[in-house]
């Protein structure tokens, strides 16, 4: 079992930025998919971004260029996100696959408005 627990959301003017962190019970980042998902209101739930347990990346086009996910320590990643949109506006969810199944974060709220 592995429990994710997700900071640093919040509210934030178009142009901004801010990070989010991940925090996992157990250090499996090396032997882990980790990532993180969104969820904007009347939307499906959409990849953002995902980090292997090689270390290499894959970022959603519409965030290309703008958001980066990174490993922070064993059982910690990070995602920054820079010039935030207001179609950036979601609930974020961190996600691992692990034992061959997937764990999901409660989710931070993540909102970009003037």
């Amino acid at each position: 079992q592995v429990q994710l627990v997700e900071s640093g959301g919040g509210l934030v003017q178009p142009g901004g930025s801010l990070r989010l962190s991940c925090a996992a019970s157990r250090s499996i980042i090396s032997s882990a998919r980790m990532g993180w998902y969104r969820q904007a209101p009347g939307k499906q739930r959409e990849l953002v971004a995902h980090i292997f347990s090689s270390g290499s990346t894959n970022i959603a086009d519409s965030v290309k260029g703008r958001f980066t996910i990174s490993r922070e320590n064993q059982n910690t990643i990070a995602l920054q996100m820079n010039n935030l949109k207001p179609e950036d506006t979601a609930v974020y969810y961190c996600n691992v696959f692990w034992g061959f199944r997937d764990y999901w974060g409660q989710g931070t709220q993540v909102t970009v408005s003037s």
